[in-house]
């Protein structure tokens, strides 16, 4: 959360000249709410099965850039889907989300005592993107561009 997925794969679609998507934005637009309203309305459950539809579609239809949710790897149909493409992991401290996010945006899992929830979703989900990413990019202290040179990089990837 606030690792800016949206900014640097808007950059990097950009860069490569091709499309680029975000599932959380299809969800959204589908469900014409917030998302979180959807997690107030209908809860966590509800809105990981739209965010794993969301994921299964842009995956078999979209051949650029695609920004996840920072849930999406939860599921594990949707990490086994993952595989074969290049997925970046973008990292960051909990130091550096406090600085870029303040962590007191509305953001529905980190509700209360935002600093330990955003520390205990980390440690429950580190491991997950690891799993599915073939490179892990740190954003502390970067700008989106220079994130998105390092993604470029990591990925051996030449701008269009």
């Amino acid at each position: 959360m606030g690792v800016g997925k949206s900014t640097v794969g808007g950059l990097l679609a950009e860069r490569l000249k091709v499309a680029y998507r975000d599932t959380d934005e299809d969800i959204v637009a589908g469900e014409r709410r917030t998302i979180a309203e959807i997690f107030v309305d209908e809860g966590e459950a509800a809105f990981r099965a739209m965010e794993k539809r969301a994921v299964r579609t842009a995956l078999a239809g979209h051949g650029g850039v695609l920004a996840l949710g920072g849930g999406a790897v939860l599921d594990g149909e949707t990490r086994a889907l993952l595989s074969g493409h290049r997925v970046v992991y973008l990292s960051m401290d909990v130091e550096e989300a406090v600085r870029r996010t303040g962590l007191n945006v509305a953001r529905p899992l980190l509700a209360v005592n935002p600093r330990r929830q955003w520390r205990e979703l980390m440690e429950a989900r580190r491991h997950l993107y690891e799993e599915v990413a073939v490179a892990v990019v740190a954003t502390d202290g970067r700008t989106p561009e220079e994130v998105t040179q390092a993604v470029l990089d990591a990925l051996e990837l030449k701008e269009a």
